[in-house]
């Protein structure tokens, strides 16, 4: 029997964690910029950065690298950070027989894409948290997700166990892995811009729920890059399917539980089809991104709705996201101060009547469907359960009346609500705050009240993120943290670009243009798109195109943001640079469209 066949029988599929480091090492995550990394500042695991001194300490002796990459707003990473990480056997384990890594993967995102990529291709699935074994020469040798601690345990001893007397053979299945994955797919040839978007959109409405809005019958995510590009071909040519499909969506994601019915604000996705249930952390990017589809929206499906969800969004993002410096922080936590998963966000029946007049109390209960058990286990989450309309006809009452009432309901929760403690991310990631720009921007043409959030922000990004020769990945409270990549290049492009139109502004203008230069110099070349400009890991080629995620695809972006600026000043560099990218395609837009929809909506 094969080793990976031996492997694959004795631990299920291939999934595994690991790292560690001998007894003169210690925890250096104490006091990290990154909220994510200080968290785990207290274990007992011997945690390092992921740099070169680590990479050089692996080979010197002769040890796996356990690299665990999460973020802070994560619910599983706390999980087992509690119950494994905190463990003092497992501990011991990881320090004697590992080099235990760990990683924000918002502050390294090229490394966490090309983990998760390796994770994905020989497991089947992925996540966070993200635990790989790496080779000490820098091959992913085996990963998996969140284990409980004694699966954990078991799987420590085990891979320390094949380590001691088969290093050798597991270094070439590493390498002889990392080369099997990292061929280059086969290119596309002779299928049209019409052809690709076709593709899509049959993609698209294969996955689309067409009872609850969303695409997938399990977990539900906003997917905004697909979403922006349906409305394109909506726009383009009307179809009442689509239209019906997109309503649908939009209404669902706005009505029910993953929208903040109070604050306003968008959770990342929700753990059912129906949209009731979120996993309760609040990114910046999803903000972003679905104040910018909302507004969109608005005007493309003449919905006036979308255009008060987009905007109570970004009032959202300017009251909490935003700091004094102009930047917006990260994220909010799922989890609060006292440890409970949405604990910030929930209600019992009980305290809802103490705070609310009767009547405010009869219309909470019915709008927001907040009446008999729970349905989570620390309390109701809110929803719309019926409309206001609706609400106004049971009581018999004017509908204006209703909105008072549940106005001043929602004022007194709120002022609740702020009793509370959530946990927040701090840092300031630039290519986020860059889709927070062209977000501000977008609604500052709609409620000139967010023009000068838009403004702060903009000379948050020059003065503090770009030096005036390359940008900084993230902005902590007294550093700069993480490591530059593509992604940050485009967004923060395509912002300043949206705000220099905004304001006429040809300082920016400028400033927008160096960035797209630079972008191109160090990410593209004949072979293909780096996600950042070198890297340890010894896994994962040029690619030729690169995928939408929960963000668009940063490649695609750049390439739309180097579009517009040649239409204001015509550059033959720029030119050549963006033509040898368009030519660059691969087969799998045409096999897995819909994950190609930055791309091949830009295709003519």
């Amino acid at each position: 029997m094969s080793l990976l066949s031996k492997w694959l029988c004795c631990l299920g599929l291939l999934l595994l964690p690991a790292s560690a480091v001998g007894d003169e090492l210690r925890n250096r995550l104490a006091d990290h910029g990154s909220a994510y990394l200080a968290m785990h500042g207290e274990d007992p695991v011997h945690w390092q950065q992921w740099n070169a001194d680590t990479v050089e300490l692996a080979r010197a002796q002769d040890k796996l690298l356990y690299i665990s990459s999460g973020y802070f707003s994560c619910h599983w990473c706390h999980v087992m950070q509690r119950e494994s990480y905190q463990n003092d056997q497992i501990a011991a384990l990881l320090n004697e027989h590992f080099i235990p890594v760990k990683v924000d993967r918002e502050l390294n995102p090229a490394l966490d894409d090309r983990l998760i990529d390796f994770v994905e291709r020989t497991q089947g699935y992925s996540g966070w948290p993200l635990n790989v074994f790496v080779t000490p020469e820098g091959y992913p040798l085996v990963g998996t997700v969140y284990q409980p601690p004694e699966d954990f345990k078991n799987i420590l001893e085990r891979i320390r166990d094949e380590w001691q007397s088969e290093a050798a053979q597991l270094k070439a299945l590493a390498r002889d892995t990392t080369a099997q994955l990292s061929r280059h797919a086969p290119p596309l040839r002779d299928v049209s811009a019409a052809e690709l978007r076709d593709k899509f959109l049959k993609a698209s409405l294969g996955r689309a729920d067409e009872l609850e809005g969303g695409f997938g019958s399990e977990n539900k995510f906003p997917s905004v890059p697909q979403l922006n590009a349906l409305l394109t071909i909506h726009q383009q040519d009307r179809q009442g399917t689509l239209d019906d499909f997109l309503n649908l969506t939009l209404q669902s994601m706005a009505r029910q539980g993953l929208y903040d019915h109070l604050a306003g604000g968008f959770f990342r996705y929700t753990v059912d089809p129906g949209w009731q249930e979120p996993h309760f952390e609040k990114m910046l990017y999803d903000n972003a991104l679905l104040a910018s589809l909302y507004l969109r929206a608005a005007r493309v499906l003449d919905e006036p709705a979308y255009r008060r969800v987009a905007l109570e969004t970004l009032e959202f993002m300017r009251r909490d996201f935003q700091r004094d410096n102009g930047g917006l922080l990260s994220s909010f936590s799922a989890i609060d101060n006292q440890g409970i998963e949405g604990g910030y966000y929930l209600w019992r029946e009980a305290e809802l009547e103490q705070l609310l007049s009767d009547a405010e109390f009869d219309v909470a209960r019915r709008v927001w469907g907040v009446s008999g058990p729970p349905e989570l286990e620390h309390g109701h989450h809110l929803r719309i359960a019926s409309s206001v309309e609706t609400v106004a006809d049971a009581r018999q009452q004017p509908v204006e009346q209703i909105e008072q009432i549940l106005a001043r309901s929602r004022a007194k929760l709120l002022q609740q609500r702020r009793q509370r403690t959530l946990p927040a991310d701090t840092k300031q990631i630039a290519a986020w705050n860059g889709l927070a720009l062209s977000a501000f921007v977008a609604g500052a043409r709609e409620d000139h009240g967010l023009k000068q959030a838009a403004v702060a922000l903009q000379g948050f990004i020059i003065d503090q993120l770009w030096d005036g020769s390359q940008l900084k990945r993230a902005h902590g409270e007294q550093q700069q943290l993480g490591r530059v990549g593509l992604e940050d290049y485009a967004y923060v492009a395509q912002g300043l670009l949206d705000y220099a139109r905004y304001r006429n502004d040809e300082a920016t203008l400028n400033v927008a243009g160096d960035i797209i230069h630079q972008a191109w110099e160090d990410f593209l070349s004949p072979e293909g798109w780096l996600l950042q400009r070198q890297s340890l890991l010894k896994y994962g080629a040029r690619q030729s195109v690169l995928a939408d995620g929960p963000m668009p695809a940063p490649s695609a972006v750049l390439m739309r943001a180097t579009r517009t600026l040649l239409d204001q000043r015509p550059d033959p560099a720029l030119e050549k640079s963006l033509q040898l990218a368009l030519g660059l395609r691969e087969a799998a837009m045409l096999e897995l469209p819909f994950w190609y929809a930055g791309h091949i909506m830009l295709q003519r």
